[in-house]
């Protein structure tokens, strides 16, 4: 799946796509509650209110660019908390260069957060050692993201993440920190969008006039526009990331702005009483 905004151009490129089973995640978005935010069906919802959810990167295309936002999950990992997400052996490679980005074509590597399922293809597994996956392209992190974690913060499952996942990359030197307000490209900005993790961003798209919005997870799913307290199990601060999901889509409601979330396919924000929905494309 692709889309344009301006000049640039976002190819979805999927690793795992779900329906249901978000509960561990979600817990307050059972089927039957999902079932009463009509919208949800059938883009982001079945009809019995199950979740649509997919593992994704985005593969973000400027006139001078080529840029893998998120990593998904990766193959061959260990020491991950869902156990179906240890080791992985999935054609994710190879259904990216179908999609005409090669691992070696692309010079930029950026991720939203360091979660287990936004940094895991940043390596591979070669010779029993972990080893930059995109060896040509510089991995772009925002520095109070990078820190808290290089830190030594979090659960034992996400420092089994940043070891095999962020770690090699920056031992190969291929690491360059950024604030969480820097702007990646003429067409690109990042903007602070803390509260699922301590540096969590946002990526504001503009080209041509027009605009984008690849939201990461600030929220999971299309349910938490219209319900914003519907925090997920894993956002490092509950409250604040309500916050946040009010703050950005206030900015964005009723605007033509593309939303492509992380985990959810692309739609138009729009005002809905207190809270928002989302209309697909």
């Amino acid at each position: 799946m692709t889309w344009k905004v301006g000049k640039v151009k976002i190819t979805k490129v999927a690793e795992i796509e779900a329906l249901g089973g978000t509960r561990f995640i979600l817990p307050l978005a059972t089927y039957q509650e999902c079932q009463k935010i009509s919208w949800l069906a059938p883009a982001f919802a079945n009809d019995e209110g199950k979740l649509r959810l997919t593992i994704k990167s985005l593969i973000v295309e400027t006139p001078n660019r080529r840029i893998v936002v998120d990593t998904c999950l990766g193959n061959d990992k260990q020491g991950r908390s869902v156990p179906t997400w240890n080791n992985l052996h999935t054609d994710f490679l190879d259904r990216m260069s179908a999609a005409g980005y090669p691992p070696e074509s692309i010079d930029t590597v950026f991720c939203t957060h360091m979660h287990v399922d936004h940094v895991g293809w940043n390596t591979k597994l070669v010779d029993g050692k972990w080893v930059p996956t995109f060896t040509k392209a510089r991995y772009v992190f925002a520095k109070p993201e990078y820190d808290h974690w290089l830190a030594g913060n979090g659960t034992h499952e996400q420092q089994n993440v940043i070891e095999d996942s962020v770690k090699p990359v920056a031992a190969a030197g291929l690491v360059d920190l950024v604030p969480a307000d820097h702007k990646l490209t003429d067409e690109l900005t990042l903007i602070p969008s803390f509260g699922h993790s301590p540096g969590h961003v946002c990526i504001h798209i503009k080209s041509d006039g027009e605009e984008g919005l690849i939201s990461g997870d600030v929220a999971h799913s299309p349910c938490q526009m219209a319900h914003l307290d519907w925090s997920a199990t894993v956002d490092s601060d509950p409250l604040q990331s309500a916050r946040t999901r009010r703050e950005v889509f206030s900015r964005f409601a009723d605007t033509p702005t593309l939303i492509i979330g992380g985990h959810f396919d692309p739609g138009y924000l729009k005002r809905d009483g207190d809270a928002f929905k989302l209309i697909a494309i």
